[in-house]
């Protein structure tokens, strides 16, 4: 029995020294040692490569809101779309809550066919 506790400690000891010298163990228990680099190097990644690329994705999208036609898609009645069963509280009734006249159609079609963004 005494050498079966004897064996559970030595192995607990083991396995405490073995996780003392793993990798990153100093800055779990608060000792120093390296580890400023990688501010840097995170630091220099976003201002060289964060950035610009944020700058290019903008841009494209600005060049592709330029290029792109600004008419309402042709109205078509689907009868499982726009179904108005009882009227909203609110307003006429007939308009959603948060209803833009240019992009969304009522169930007879778009209020204003002659306006563009």
């Amino acid at each position: 029995m005494a050498s079966l506790r004897a064996l559970r400690a030595a192995a607990g000891l083991g396995l405490r020294r073995g996780l003392a010298s793993a990798p990153g163990a100093q800055h779990a228990e608060g000792g120093g040692g390296g580890g400023g680099g990688g501010v840097r190097t995170w630091k220099i990644l976003s201002f060289v490569v964060a950035l610009p690329g944020v700058g290019v994705c903008m841009l494209n999208a600005w060049l592709r809101m330029q290029q792109h036609s600004h008419d309402s898609p042709e109205f078509v009645a689907y009868s499982h779309l726009r179904i108005r069963t009882k009227p909203f509280p609110w307003s006429d009734g007939n308009h959603t809550l948060f209803h833009n006249p240019q992009t969304n159609p009522l169930p007879t079609g778009y209020e204003d066919s002659g306006h563009q963004h």
